[in-house]
């Protein structure tokens, strides 16, 4: 199969995936279901994903890769440490209150295995934040941050712009972010990072 179809074909299976999440919640979800609803083989889906807890560590890290991406990209190209803060608010918001990561979380809070929350706590918030401290302690090495831990600065730009929100959006308290809403609220929190940690 080419890669383009490849792709296509895994876009389709993982919105199916998300399909009979919502409808099902994660325990009542089987590979076989979703390449039911896929109209795609049981034996594509295990190929490519190898079981139901694959196919979901994949959909999270699918849902992270572009977050992922832009840090490693300005960790890379030596940015400053407010510039990339700068970039990532409104993406990192995006992916936090966004439908596929809230449905997520709703199926992760309902399964008692506990493999969902395990693979959105491996594969999604464990690969960010590590980078977000690495981004802020770049800052720190270049004299533009004061601060003495990197997890509790990193911890910090987290609660400012996030706080309660991506709670408030699992429960159903909140719509999703508009564009706006998703600029004003990483200018406000960067704004307030600053006053507390720039140099």
């Amino acid at each position: 199969m080419r890669e383009e179809n490849r792709l296509r074909r895994q876009a389709q299976i993982e919105q199916a995936a998300y399909e009979v999440l919502e409808k099902k919640g994660y325990a009542g979800t089987s590979v076989q279901g979703i390449a039911r609803a896929a109209r795609a083989s049981n034996e594509t889906l295990y190929k490519w994903y190898g079981d139901k807890k694959g196919l979901f560590k994949a959909l999270v890290e699918r849902n992270t890769e572009d977050v992922k991406a832009l840090l490693e990209t300005d960790l890379s190209s030596n940015t400053s440490a407010f510039q990339t803060l700068e970039h990532l608010g409104p993406r990192l918001l995006n992916l936090v209150l966004g439908d596929r990561a809230v449905a997520l979380n709703r199926a992760a809070v309902a399964d008692a295995s506990g493999d969902l929350s395990e693979a959105i706590a491996l594969s999604g918030r464990e690969v960010v934040f590590p980078l977000i401290a690495k981004v802020l302690e770049d800052g720190r090495e270049k004299g533009e941050l004061i601060y003495d831990s990197s997890d509790e600065a990193a911890a910090l730009y987290i609660n400012l712009l996030i706080g309660d929100l991506q709670i408030r959006r699992v429960i159903g308290r909140l719509a999703a972010p508009t564009e706006d809403f998703c600029n004003e609220r990483s200018e406000r929190a960067l704004k307030y990072l600053q006053r507390l940690l720039k140099a």
